[in-house]
């Protein structure tokens, strides 16, 4: 058996976290996946993984190995890709990180179009709030919304992030009128996981930039549930355009203050400045600034 495709598959067995995750996903049986894995470390005389009824871990080698086999692995596909750069077919395995609410809600429907465009093209897609280190965990590009901190990566800039402030009509009815962003002290607001409870919502209007300090009684760190709490009448939110636009739009959730502007944050994609511009890449990155771009 390829030993290759042994390190492919404890890899997967890794990052899904169970042989049956990895079996469904190549369309083997989970009895294959265990026995290449088994294979593996017979080759090399060593465990890898720790594996009771309930759970695998990995060993102390077998963490180690992982590490160099992603690398390994890695370099391969770099040099397959070869024959692809030189055919300018884009192809291959494409790694992406974006935030979830972008992700689910904007770059998900989009991203079909680019798979049809490019066939010969797979995609890996991972969404995440947390700061993901794109080199070290092994994506060819993450979108991050927010002000970078991390001048080693190349940055394409993106149409920035708009936020919009709402509520349902059935809290607004029982609560005191916001008439400015001062009178959001008085009410709940739904936080984006702010682990104390407490933070600010900013505003720019027409004396200039404002700076609420707001109380959170129900804090979140996804936006879904958070669109679902507003929608339910548990206070008001401050969430992307493309999250609360159907609700806007069908009236179970009304704009507030829209005499004043929320700041926009900045968004990017960002891929290593090392990693060669392979048709893969490059052609997804001019899909993303054709989608996402400040023209958009």
């Amino acid at each position: 058996m390829d030993r290759l495709e042994q390190m492919a598959t404890f890899v997967r067995a890794v990052e899904l976290g169970s042989f049956s995750a990895v079996a469904e996903e190549l369309q083997m049986s989970s009895q294959l996946v265990g026995k290449q894995v088994k294979m593996l470390e017979q080759h090399l005389g060593l465990s890898l993984l720790n594996r009771t009824t309930r759970r695998q871990s990995l060993t102390d080698f077998g963490r180690a190995f992982y590490q160099r086999a992603k690398l390994i692995l890695a370099d391969m596909e770099a040099a397959e890709s070869l024959a692809a750069v030189t055919r300018g077919t884009p192809s291959g395995r494409l790694r992406i990180n974006a935030p979830v609410t972008f992700g689910m809600r904007v770059l998900s429907p989009r991203l079909l179009e680019y798979m049809v465009r490019y066939p010969q093209v797979a995609v890996d897609l991972t969404l995440s709030n947390d700061l993901v280190d794109l080199v070290n965990d092994g994506y060819d590009v993450v979108f991050r919304i927010g002000e970078l901190a991390d001048s080693r990566l190349k940055a394409v800039p993106l149409a920035p992030y708009r936020l919009v402030l709402c509520a349902a009509p059935a809290y607004l009815a029982r609560r005191p009128a916001i008439l400015a962003p001062e009178d959001l002290s008085q009410h709940e607001c739904l936080g984006f996981a702010f682990s104390d409870g407490r933070s600010s919502w900013t505003f720019d209007g027409p004396d200039g930039r404002i700076e609420v300090p707001i109380t959170s009684r129900l804090t979140i760190n996804q936006g879904d549930p958070l669109l679902a709490a507003a929608v339910a009448g548990l206070g008001v939110v401050l969430q992307p355009q493309e999250l609360v636009g159907d609700a806007l739009r069908s009236g179970t959730l009304v704009q507030l203050l829209p005499q004043y502007s929320v700041p926009t944050s900045p968004m990017h994609i960002l891929y290593a400045p090392d990693r060669r511009l392979t048709p893969k890449l490059r052609s997804f990155l001019d899909f993303a600034i054709a989608a996402f771009g400040r023209s958009a």
